[in-house]
């Protein structure tokens, strides 16, 4: 298992374009078919699926010869999409976006869609990689080094054929970019390596940005942008009870154990998530999949 540690220590109001199969750039044409044309919230389109499934499309994806991007989405990344044109062209380079909001799960029952749970990225990670046979590789980026060697006894617990080939911890900052001169040497060490999963965790706009820079460097492999579930699969934070999860309480408990980080955040977000579903409700186009 190789490990890289960083040398350094380490509104305007538009609406969002498809990123999606219905129009996906020429690189991404070949991306494992999920149906994200029939539903969509605010203008992003949701895909319809389930943890197994999306672990089949994952492990499909991970054998083709181009990089291939999945970001965990819940309604702080869809009103972002839907009132910042920058960050909406920031996210341009994923192939799906996931419903990991019971919130966002919800729109989409509301438009028939009939899910019977959101594709919770803490959860969908534990799936994956305990579903997954020892012939596919992982890649850790993000999170603390005590975190990762966390994970890795965790999920090494969970399916003993599990295989880490590198991980790199450190901070990324605000445009993507990682310290020092690991910004190039991660890339270089993920090329080298070319493990099939590349899970990470910056946090929600900051491991999207790192996505935006890098994913054309990447020759192969599934990016996952999966935020809080290094911590939360680790154990270094407490996740939601299920009885809140499926009440749409998560960010409540999130909301309660992190007050001075995450207050400001979801009030203007969550507000701003209410206020467009009645605002483009009004029009017709709270369910819109595009502009």
């Amino acid at each position: 298992m190789g490990v890289t540690k960083p040398r350094l220590p380490r509104l305007t109001d538009a609406r969002p374009g498809l990123s999606s199969l219905a129009n996906l750039k020429p690189e991404n044409h070949s991306a494992p078919p999920l149906d994200a044309a029939r539903f969509g919230v605010l203008g992003t389109p949701l895909p319809i699926t389930s943890y197994a499934e999306l672990t089949k499309v994952c492990q499909e994806a991970s054998r083709r010869p181009t990089p291939f991007a999945l970001e965990f989405t819940n309604t702080h990344i869809v009103i972002m999409r839907r009132c910042d044109p920058g960050f909406r062209d920031l996210t341009s380079e994923y192939d799906y976006f996931i419903s990991d909001s019971t919130p966002l799960t919800w729109c989409l029952n509301l438009q028939g869609a009939k899910m019977r749970d959101r594709v919770y990225g803490p959860a969908f990670m534990r799936e994956c990689i305990t579903n997954t046979p020892g012939e596919f590789s992982h890649y850790l980026l993000g999170g603390s080094p005590e975190c990762g060697a966390r994970l890795r006894e965790v999920f090494k617990q969970r399916n003993p054929a599990v295989r880490f080939i590198g991980s790199w911890h450190g901070n990324c900052l605000a445009d993507g970019t990682l310290e020092g001169r690991a910004d190039r040497e991660v890339v270089e060490e993920i090329n080298r390596l070319s493990p099939d999963f590349i899970w990470v965790a910056f946090g929600d706009t900051k491991q999207v940005a790192w996505v935006k820079k890098h994913k054309h460097l990447l020759r192969r492999g599934v990016v996952l942008t999966v935020g809080f579930a290094f911590d939360s699969n680790a154990g270094t934070k407490p996740d939601a009870p299920m009885w809140m999860q499926r009440l749409g309480l998560t960010w409540l408990f999130r909301l309660a154990t992190e007050p001075r980080r995450l207050a400001s955040r979801y009030f203007k977000y969550n507000s701003l998530f209410l206020f467009y579903l009645l605002w483009d409700g009004l029009r017709g186009r709270a369910f819109a999949k595009s502009a």
